[in-house]
């Protein structure tokens, strides 16, 4: 059966874990990465400060020669612009091997409103 875009969304977020902006700043300040995987005109306009940036295009095929995400076992916390992308890429990433994975709700959009 054929997914819309939002379906498969909602279909990831049904699987992974999703934090709220609180949530992504302690495990940030405590460590964790933060994975921008927005488009490099959105990073380039504004940023969570230290966050890495991997285009959600072709996070798959990148993220395995960065030295960050060498150890599967560090915590990342992805972003986006509101928390689409973030959980497909939590996703994509869960089934890659990475085991401590979360999409911040709400993306980059509410992360710069709080």
């Amino acid at each position: 059966m054929a997914m819309t875009a939002m379906e498969l969304v909602q279909a990831a977020k049904k699987t992974i874990k999703e934090v709220n902006i609180e949530e992504a700043n302690n495990m940030i300040a405590n460590g964790s990465i933060a994975l921008d995987i927005r488009e490099p005109a959105e990073y380039e306009a504004g940023n969570i400060p230290n966050s890495i940036h991997i285009p959600r295009g072709v996070l798959e095929f990148k993220i395995a020669g960065i030295e960050a995400f060498e150890d599967k076992n560090k915590s990342i916390v992805i972003y986006c612009k509101s928390g689409g992308r973030s959980a497909l890429a939590a996703r994509a990433l869960e089934q890659m091997g990475y085991m401590d994975v979360c999409s911040m709700a709400g993306g980059y959009d509410l992360w710069s409103e709080s």
